[in-house]
């Protein structure tokens, strides 16, 4: 194929997940209502997984802390072969049945909180070990594979099934099936911070000011919100250090 040809295939492709993930929000709805109620209840969420599904738990779980303001220590993700593997492959890593649930121990976890396992095949020994141990030990599992009838989903209190079909270049699942893990860890942790009460409207009102840029959001944020000048609002920010803060102190 030409270059055009090859973008307007992979499109064509990609087209198709949105759709895929559709078919799966009342599983996805029952997940999150559970991770809502085991956050509420002093519990964390964790992502398990190995490669690109690991990645994408780990990435998810680091954008919790600047965009909505919580602790790291609430969404956790992680990877077989560990911080090293998000850059290079860690040769069979994710084969070990036992390491996943030895990497959970070392965050002391517990019944109060949730593991979720990423893996798009469904098949990967690391991630189902973790959930078969947590299981054992009381504590609830979800899954987001793109094969039906995994393993995994199979082990999984609450899987997620989003079937994407065969990629574009056969079995690279960094593709369609990376696409769909994405979508679905954007809705479980959006979802779950706004039950939480982390958003104000559609605003990230806890968000970390930790560049000019999002200063400046955050101004304008506050700007109209109780209708002040941008040099009050900055003002008020820098008292306050956070936008939700500046705005529930605010008095005319």
């Amino acid at each position: 194929m030409s270059v055009s040809e090859l973008l307007t295939n992979i499109n064509n492709e990609d087209k198709t997940v949105p759709l895929a993930v559709e078919k799966q929000l009342p599983q996805i709805e029952i997940l999150i209502n559970e991770i809502i109620s085991k956050l509420k209840t002093g519990g964390r969420l964790f992502y398990i997984g190995a490669g690109t599904s690991g990645r994408l738990g780990i990435v998810d779980a680091s954008e919790c802390p600047p965009t909505f303001g919580v602790s790291p220590d609430l969404v956790v993700g992680i990877m077989a072969g560990g911080d090293k593997a998000m850059r290079k492959a860690v040769e069979f890593a994710e084969d070990s049945e036992e390491q996943g649930w030895n990497d959970l121990l070392t965050f002391n976890i517990n019944e109060k909180d949730i593991v979720i396992g990423i893996a798009a095949s469904g098949t990967t020994p690391y991630v189902i070990g973790a959930l078969k141990k947590s299981n054992s030990n009381g504590i609830s599992t979800g899954c987001i594979t793109c094969n039906l009838g995994s393993p995994l989903s199979k082990e999984a209190q609450f899987p997620i099934e989003v079937v994407v079909g065969p990629e574009f270049v056969t079995g690279s699942s960094r593709m369609k099936a990376g696409t769909a893990q994405k979508l679905v860890l954007n809705m479980i942790t959006t979802s779950v911070m706004i039950q939480l009460g982390h958003v104000k409207g559609n605003r990230m009102v806890d968000m970390q000011l930790s560049n000019n840029k999002l200063v400046d959001r955050g101004v304008k944020m506050i700007m109209d919100e109780i209708d002040v000048s941008y040099s009050e609002a900055e003002t008020l920010l820098n008292t306050f250090k956070n936008v939700r803060n500046a705005i529930q102190n605010y008095k005319q």
